[in-house]
């Protein structure tokens, strides 16, 4: 890479040693949540939601478990002011929801700010100015001191205003572009916004520190919050806020790492949606804790409703891979992938284990609304014979035996290798159905009749390209005795070599399924299904179907 000179790193690491992090194993508690879809997310939409789409996403957050929710900034826009108002009018705001609004430190807009509030019950009302070492010299020009009076400023004038407006007001302060700021002026400027707004047990403030933009590897965010944590007076009384974005691809590693070094609570969006590459992906992180057996406190047991609705309301689309909702995150094409995947659940059956562990699987697909058959196994030419056969016990309820496996699979890859796709389970099926069920050409069986003397005999009637004929003949049971009249009545030599029945079971009808394997006694096997109502005619049918294929 040329000009790599150019670059330097611009975070501050903390004055002392801050890893007490490192000795936790996970995240063991959900933190509190606060989704800013509709402000950072919103913002970054190329085309933003209209009042009505917001008024639906806000109404979809609730139903999802949240109970902080960052609806906009009020005194931008006249959209944002219109939003909150029809909120509070129309009275759609939950009682165990509430509410954040964001402001800048300037007396109009923080005037506006609680005027669009007016009869709310209550509220986060978010104050923010930036602290960063780029921000004071190319945007301000001012000093640490004249920053820090920026923010006194707009802390003072939140008494004032929350005073004499009727409401329940919580207070947050952000210095924004924090991992840009030296820890000292971070603290130091932290404490004075907490001095001004003197937080009781009762009423918290909420210090929120943004990963605005992200500078460093996520292990120095979480010494730089473990600093913040350890150096914030009234710390009993201060819940710590993490707001990671992604410009590094670690913002759930922040997230979780910041959490551990002692945050309390998470601002993001749904599927990471935000300015740039985004804010974290509250989904990720959240079912990430429920990977490890921690309540999230968030539902998302219907992922694809909520990817529906999230790509309503934004315009966005969910990519294939995103984690847990990405169409393709628990799909399996690899063939290897797929026959572990189906011992696993074959062996959770068997065993009924207590705890989730699965190959290839970190979270029970259908405790998302995933479904095993639509979503894991999935057919092309890199595929399996384990994962075939999964897939078509699963959907239709044929259980292959283990040694048709292999020719069968060979059979679909070939299918998806020439048409170079994905073969959908009907088209899996078609497969199968083409290949070995009930095949009556060149060779038809039209009729069988049995009666038992001194073993089965039987008289069927055979047709053979175009010729009738009626052939008796006896064996040890009914489909050795027609195997037997088929060989007297065709110039063809063969043996069974296997033979599996079963009831189908993904059907409304009742019927069974016969496989048939037969060995040409030269080594080359051959494989036929029957599927019927009746078992014996199952079995005639499927070693029918085996003798046509070996005829082809």
């Amino acid at each position: 890479m040329k000009n790599v000179e150019k670059y330097a790193r611009g975070y501050f690491m903390p004055p002392f040693e801050c890893n007490d992090w490192v000795k936790k194993e996970y995240v063991d508690k959900a933190p509190i949540w606060c989704s800013v879809d509709l402000r950072d997310g919103n913002q970054a939409l190329v085309i933003p939601m209209s009042l009505e789409q917001k008024l639906e996403f806000f109404t979809y957050l609730c139903k999802l478990g949240f109970k902080e929710i960052e609806v906009g900034f009020p005194a931008a826009s006249e959209t944002e002011y219109d939003f909150l108002r029809a909120l509070i009018e129309r009275n759609l705001i939950p009682d165990d929801v509430t509410i954040q609004v964001l402001t800048q430190s300037r007396e109009h807009i923080i005037a506006k700010t609680f005027e669009a509030l007016r009869g709310v019950k209550r509220a986060i009302v978010h104050l923010y100015n930036s602290t960063s070492v780029s921000q004071r010299e190319q945007v301000f020009r001012k000093s640490k001191e004249e920053i820090i009076e920026i923010a006194k400023f707009g802390a003072r004038l939140f008494n004032e205003y929350a005073a004499k407006t009727e409401g329940d007001f919580i207070f947050e302060y952000s210095p924004e572009s924090f991992t840009g700021t030296e820890m000292e002026f971070a603290r130091d400027i932290c404490n004075e916004v907490i001095k001004i707004w003197k937080p009781t047990p009762e009423k918290k403030v909420i210090i929120n520190l943004p990963v605005t933009v992200s500078m460093s590897m996520p292990h120095v965010y979480a010494s730089q919050v473990e600093y913040m944590c350890k150096s914030l007076i009234d710390r009993e009384n201060v819940i710590v806020s993490l707001h990671p974005h992604n410009d590094r691809g670690c913002a759930i590693a922040d997230s979780e790492l910041g959490l551990l070094a002692g945050g309390d609570r998470i601002e993001g969006t749904l599927f990471g949606n935000g300015e740039r590459t985004g804010n974290v992906d509250i989904i990720t992180l959240a079912l990430n804790m429920y990977s490890h057996g921690v309540d999230p406190k968030l539902d998302f047991d219907d992922i694809l409703t909520t990817v529906e609705q999230y790509e309503k309301a934004t315009g966005m689309k969910v990519n294939e891979r995103q984690p847990y909702s990405g169409r393709l995150v628990f799909a399996a094409f690899s063939g290897s992938h797929q026959d572990a995947i189906a011992k696993g659940m074959k062996w959770r059956k068997e065993k009924k284990p207590e705890h989730w562990c699965v190959p290839y699987l970190p979270i029970d697909p259908k405790d998302i609304g995933r479904e095993y058959e639509g979503d894991v196994i999935r057919i092309n030419s890199q595929s399996g014979k384990g994962g075939i056969g999964y897939l078509m016990e699963q959907r239709y309820g044929i259980v292959i035996p283990q040694k048709m496996r292999e020719n069968f699979g060979y059979a679909v890859k070939s299918v998806s290798d020439h048409a170079h796709k994905e073969l959908q389970p009907q088209e899996v099926y078609a497969v199968f159905e083409e290949r070995y069920v009930n095949i009556a050409n060149p060779l038809a069986i039209t009729g069988h009749h049995y009666k038992q003397i001194d073993g089965i005999q039987t008289s069927v009637d055979i047709e053979y390209k175009g010729k009738k004929c009626t052939v008796e003949a006896d064996g040890n049971g009914r489909l050795d005795a027609v195997s037997n009249a088929i060989k007297k009545a065709l110039p063809i030599d063969y043996h069974i070599a296997e033979y599996q029945e079963h009831a189908l079971t993904k059907t409304s009808k009742s019927q069974a399924v016969a496989y048939v394997c037969i060995d040409d006694n030269k080594g080359n096997l051959f494989w036929g299904v029957g599927i019927h109502n009746d078992i014996i005619e199952a079995s005639v049918k499927a070693l029918v179907s085996a003798i046509n294929n070996m005829i082809k």
